[in-house]
């Protein structure tokens, strides 16, 4: 049976099109159909009454999520100026049935999940994208691609020049039904000898799709509506075969295709999204400006478009501080108005606006109005939706939590910063406004801990877990599809991130990662779990001798006690673990000295971490037993010589050690006949802490002195590897200090040895340390 025959009235239309939704909405006006079916998911008809809702805000879209891991989603976006929202609208306003007749959700994740198993199998299959019959980026720049070979004998730029010149401004309402359905037919016929070849699965999900929407059609009919009261309306490609309504899906059919159980809501998208910039293949590269267009169409004049584009292109053109006439403008509407006669349109198309706003408004570069035309073209708006329709409880919740700590207005795609002081504001008066920035700080970390790319944290430039933080804001389709995601962790944003914590810490197996996650368990506010965590990190420290990895963790549980208070978390039960970690760190810390010069680079962190604590926690940590450490690693030979000269310093900055002291090892340690690595890499480790102490003491720099003129060549080549290093670190301040010493050291003045050290190096000297940083001593 034929569509035309039966009566019913096949409306195609490309996805996103001002043009198709005007032409649309007078066609129904004409018709005053009692059913309005539309191509999307036959399962979300219920969400009709929330995308119609005089709250929503397009760009709206429905996304559709199975209800267990692996979370799979797909989506159907719709801007204000779709055909098929205002089909939508039109049938609410006119009391009109309105219904969704493509394959529904749970059927399309079925079939992209077969596809995804071909694809393992090393089968042909490609994904589906959601609306097949709109080019992607990629088919647009293929030669080859159906879309390119219709624009070039179209003589048109590309296939959205072709588009937006035939139909977009196609004022004549007949004319354009009649030749979209024409267009169709002959689109399928290039495009299916194609697909049968090159692409079968991408036919046969599209015959599949058409059959159904046949079926769901004649259902219509079926149900009492009369064929000619009963409008469809559907993708450009697929109007000439849903014309022929014979080939409809059995319900056997129905039943044997592949399926996932979903579940449905809706959610914001925005303009950034729909563009093609941003990978949709479905989208448009201009949103705003097809916005522009629609409501130049629905105010009647749509001849004033080229002026609007233009002077808006101007105006940001201004706002960047480039000064453009309103002459130019003008002279821009009338290039534009040219270019589209030498094509034989009747007004400009996007591509003949933008080569007019380059020539006039740019003179001729690009460049100089290339943001001013993004930003036209896309926008940045961003859809929103009446409070509670639609929404998972978890997007419930986490729009309560928006609203409650005053952040519904960084729900934005233009990115926001926003600085958090975690301590109390006295000068409020309720608790919750006092530690408004401390729930924020709890919030983020929470969605963050979730995967959920709203807030990220910024560097404060402050040391650990202070008062201060710095976050960049910026919500996006993508942050809400993260959010649905942890639909199935939890119903809240609280119990989803505890789910998080708890599989983390089942999965743990070191103890840097365990105190990690009883820091983010802190920041997140969550006691039980920062308790769980303490557990696992004592059962994996209790059987660990890594000092560096021992360090790691005590230091992060230090900031954490330090600072619990901000938080208002109660860090008590930490410092009995923090002792039990400094205790191991301080015992195991002479065997794990013994080191070759590449671990001890994490050596010496771990070590600077363990006296930070010591300082930080004498009251409560044994501090004598770190010293005492200290002390025998100093006193070693046969432990790493730069950890030793490292222990050394850190003794005679804690006045642990008496100068005398320090003189007999400094005589020792660079003593004729020590190895250039024993005695300058002592040095190197020496000269990392306490710099201006070592500077008051002229002896230690007779005794270096000494020790390097007494070198052989080869060791002195050795010894300038570790020299090198140590007095890279120096500041300028430090080196002419150094200067000073020597200069008397060498009998010349201080201008003289400030000149020899802090000089530049010749080239040739640069490119012989170099090459003995890589040089194998092995050899000597």
């Amino acid at each position: 049976m034929k569509a035309a025959e039966a009566g019913v009235h096949i409306f195609g239309v490309r996805h996103l099109s001002p043009g198709g939704a005007k032409h649309l909405l007078e066609y129904l006006d004409q018709l005053q159909p009692t059913a309005v079916l539309i191509e999307g998911p036959s399962d979300a008809s219920e969400e009709i009454r929330h995308l119609t809702h005089k709250v929503t805000k397009p760009p709206v879209a429905i996304l559709a999520f199975t209800d267990e891991l692996p979370v799979r989603t797909v989506l159907w976006p719709f801007a204000v100026y779709s055909p098929e929202y205002q089909g939508m609208k039109w049938a609410k306003e006119n009391g009109a049935e309105a219904l969704f007749i493509d394959l529904p959700s749970s059927v399309t994740l079925g079939l992209q999940d077969m596809k995804r198993q071909q694809r393992g199998n090393g089968q042909e299959a490609k994904p589906a994208a959601v609306e097949v019959e709109e080019p992607s980026a990629a088919e647009m720049r293929d030669e080859e691609s159906l879309y390119s070979r219709i624009a070039r004998l179209a003589g048109e730029y590309d296939y959205d020049m072709y588009w937006e010149r035939n139909y977009e401004h196609n004022a004549n309402a007949g004319a354009y039904r009649a030749a979209v359905l024409s267009f169709s037919a002959q689109m399928r016929e290039l495009a299916e000898e194609k697909e049968l070849r090159e692409q079968p699965s991408e036919y046969a999900y599209n015959a599949l799709r058409e059959s159904y929407m046949r079926r769901q059609i004649k259902k219509m009919i079926a149900a009492g509506h009369e064929p000619q009261k009963i409008v469809v309306i559907c993708g450009a490609y697929h109007a000439s075969a849903l014309a022929d309504l014979t080939e409809s899906m059995s319900d056997e059919e129905l039943a044997a295709l592949p399926s996932r159980s979903t579940k449905l809501t809706l959610m914001p998208y925005s303009y950034y999204k729909l563009s093609t910039m941003s990978g949709y293949g479905a989208g448009n590269g201009a949103p705003h400006y097809f916005q522009m267009m629609w409501e130049a169409m629905a105010a009647g004049r749509p001849e004033e478009l080229p002026h609007l584009y233009l002077s808006s292109v101007a105006r940001r053109v201004r706002g960047s501080g480039t000064h453009r006439s309103t002459a130019e403008v003008i002279e821009a509407v009338r290039l534009a108005e040219s270019l589209a006669s030498l094509h034989g349109g009747s007004a400009p198309t996007l591509r003949d606006l933008r080569d007019a706003a380059q020539t006039l408004l740019g003179h001729g570069e690009l460049s100089v109005v290339a943001e001013a035309l993004a930003r036209v073209d896309v926008g940045t708006a961003i859809g929103s939706l009446a409070e509670g329709v639609s929404q998972t409880p978890i997007q419930d919740d986490l729009n309560r939590l928006l609203k409650r700590y005053k952040l519904e207005k960084y729900k934005s795609t233009v990115a926001s910063e926003l600085s958090l002081d975690l301590r109390e504001n006295r000068r409020v008066s309720s608790v919750e406004a006092a530690y408004l920035d401390l729930h924020r700080s709890v919030l983020f970390h929470r969605l963050t801990l979730l995967g959920i790319s709203f807030a990220k944290n910024r560097p404060s430039g402050q040391e650990g877990a202070t008062w201060a933080e710095h976050w960049v804001i910026q919500w996006s389709p993508e942050v809400e599809i993260q959010v649905v995601e942890s639909t199935l962790l939890g119903e809240t944003v609280e119990v989803a991130g505890a789910y998080v914590l708890r599989e983390r810490l089942q999965e743990c197996r070191s103890i840097a990662e365990a105190s990690a996650l009883i820091r983010i368990a802190c920041q997140c506010g969550m006691t039980a779990q920062m308790e769980e965590a303490s557990r696992v990190l004592q059962n994996l420290a209790a059987l660990s001798r890594d000092v560096v990895g021992i360090a790691a963790a005590a230091s992060e549980l230090s900031t954490i006690i330090s600072f619990g208070d901000i938080r208002k978390v109660d860090t008590a039960p930490l410092v009995p673990l923090m002792e039990e970690l400094f205790r191991r760190g301080c015992l195991f810390l002479l065997d794990a000295s013994g080191c070759n010069d590449e671990a001890a680079g994490s050596m010496l962190t771990a070590i600077n971490e363990l006296n930070g604590i010591s300082l930080e926690h004498g009251e409560t940590l044994d501090e004598g037993l770190w010293l005492q450490e200290l002390q025998q690693l100093a006193e070693r030979d046969d432990r790493n010589p730069r950890l030793s000269g490292f222990a050394c310093a850190i003794l005679m900055e804690r006045a642990a050690i008496s100068a005398e002291e320090v003189a007999a090892e400094v005589s020792r340690r660079l003593s004729p006949g020590i190895p250039a690595d024993l005695g300058a890499g002592w040095f190197e480790g020496l000269s990392m802490r306490n710099r201006y102490g070592l500077l008051s003491r002229m002896s230690l720099w007779e005794q270096l002195n000494n020790y390097i003129n007494a070198l052989a060549d080869d060791e002195f080549k050795r010894a300038l590897v570790f020299l090198r290093r140590a007095f890279s670190t120096f500041s300028p301040r430090e080196k002419t200090m150094i200067s000073e010493l020597l200069g008397e050291l060498w009998g010349v003045n201080v201008e003289q040895a400030a000149e020899i050290l802090t000089g530049e190096l010749k080239e040739e000297e640069a490119k012989m340390l170099d090459e003995l940083n890589d040089f194998d001593f092995g050899d000597f």
